[in-house]
């Protein structure tokens, strides 16, 4: 049976799997990533990049025969870039996806007919484009763009390779055309921007070179991969239109799939192209479970966890309720730069503390979907959760019962797992199933809509959310 190496590239590590048709994991390792942060800035060094990818992918198939190596395919951080030489040597450090010393203001003035037309309206100061603009302030003439996955696949592949629209979106490319647009072009030097080509498009063939640096026989294919946002939700087997994969860690992030390019007047959601030419909307909020560790510093939050469950799922009716942000600012299902969070009602004890985030982050969750519901996405299929808070089983059956629904667990929902599923072309019997959990009947429709009423009095959710919220709840 074939092998198929999937790698991500994040920002603390990169991890390396090899995985056979059936979802084998047949080798897994991971190697740390330095990151340089000051105030605004966030750089990484793109040599590291290959050093650790390298010492992953050599351990990740250490077992594995070599003959049975099918495919490879890199995720990387959004709209993390550098400059390159000619040959592919890097010139700067690379600015990561959070880095925010650049400036928006001339991408924006150039671009805003087709960002209005992609459906974001705006870009922000740390996306690719305004990064790129800053840089090319002290470049070297033949200078290029390279993303964070394009610095590694030229290394892998030993010549020029194109981009994939995933990583290029922040760059500007026109998802829709599939080519990087004029406005875009005329900011720029010519010859900066790479060819694009769609995420599961051949890039080229794993060169002697990096074959012996990285234990990957010489020959496998190089498969264009996506951003790890992308990867995650391939990984997790959120592919046919109406299905959704709710990442819920540190802060909540939804994607799925639609046929059509969603607009959000907003500019809240934004969706990547997917490999087979379909749409990947998604938004992330600035809720979660980071909230946990702050409100609740030191605390056994499993054994909070087992004492709330012992209250069962219909307490949370009348129970106190908490925003839970992490940070000041929501940018999801809303836009309000000035919120910040609150509880409805007052928690008894920690448990009670504990579960009103859990319950604040599943009515955030609920919102979401009924916001997307509102600009039209089809909302109906498979909702899959993802991220660290489906450790609890009781907030993986709170959300069951917040949404409606039942809830897909899977056993391994990784990015580098779902670069493996690009890199096979088929998902087939990669994605495993650990549970389907169902709602246990409890009626939270009330208190739901109590937490909604207070954001829209609040002036952060706009009034035609909430009443759709509104409808939706009383169907």
């Amino acid at each position: 049976m074939s092998v198929w190496i999937g790698i991500d590239l994040g920002t603390q590590s990169v991890r390396a799997l090899a995985v056979t048709g059936d979802g084998e994991v047949l080798g897994a390792a991971g190697r740390p990533l330095t990151s340089h942060r000051d105030g605004p800035r966030h750089e990484q060094d793109p040599e590291q990049w290959w050093r650790e990818l390298a010492a992953a992918t050599r351990e990740a198939l250490r077992d594995v025969p070599a003959e049975r190596v099918a495919g490879v395919a890199v995720a990387a951080t959004s709209g993390t870039i550098l400059l390159t030489d000619a040959v592919g040597r890097a010139l700067t450090p690379a600015l990561m996806y959070d880095d925010r010393r650049a400036d928006a203001e001339r991408a924006n003035e150039v671009g805003a007919v087709v960002w209005e037309r992609l459906g974001y309206r705006r870009m922000q100061p740390n996306w690719a484009l305004p990064k790129l603009l800053w840089l090319l302030r002290d470049a070297p003439a033949g200078a290029r763009l390279a993303h964070q996955s394009d610095f590694v696949n030229r290394r892998l592949v030993g010549h020029d390779v194109a981009t994939d629209l995933s990583n290029a979106l922040k760059t500007g490319v026109d998802l829709i055309e599939e080519r990087w647009p004029p406005e875009v072009l005329e900011l720029l030097p010519a010859g900066m921007l790479p060819e694009v080509v769609r995420p599961g498009s051949r890039l080229g063939t794993v060169c002697a070179e990096a074959a012996e640096i990285t234990g990957i026989p010489a020959g496998t294919p190089v498969i264009a991969g996506t951003t790890d946002g992308c990867a995650a939700q391939l990984g997790a087997g959120a592919l046919r239109v109406g299905s959704w994969n709710s990442v819920l860690g540190t802060t909540l992030v939804l994607k799925g799939v639609t046929k059509e390019l969603i607009h959000d007047p907003l500019g809240v959601v934004y969706s990547h192209r997917a490999p087979d030419g379909s749409w990947l909307p998604g938004g992330a909020s600035s809720t979660g479970a980071g909230v946990l560790s702050r409100d609740l510093p030191g605390r056994d939050l499993d054994a909070l966890s087992a004492q709330a469950a012992r209250s069962g799922p219909s307490a949370a009716r009348s129970a106190p309720v908490t925003y839970p942000l992490v940070s000041r600012g929501e940018r999801f299902p809303f836009a309000a730069p000035e919120a910040e969070g609150f509880t409805l009602g007052t928690p008894a004890d920690d448990v009670e503390r504990y579960a009103a985030i859990l319950l604040g982050a599943a009515f955030v969750e609920r919102l979401c979907f009924d916001y997307l519901d509102l600009l039209g996405a089809p909302v109906d299929g498979e909702i899959i959760l993802t991220g660290g808070a489906t450790r609890s089983a009781y907030w993986t059956r709170l959300r069951a019962d917040v949404l409606g629904r039942p809830v897909t667990l899977r056993e391994n929902a990784e990015p580098a797992l779902g670069m493996a599923v690009l890199a096979s072309g088929d998902a087939g019997r990669m994605i495993r199933t650990s549970a389907v959990v169902e709602p246990s009947g409890a009626d939270l429709r009330e208190p739901y809509l109590r937490f909604v009423a207070e954001l829209a009095r609040r002036g952060w959710l706009p009034e035609n959310a909430a009443q759709h919220a509104r409808e939706r709840t009383a169907r």
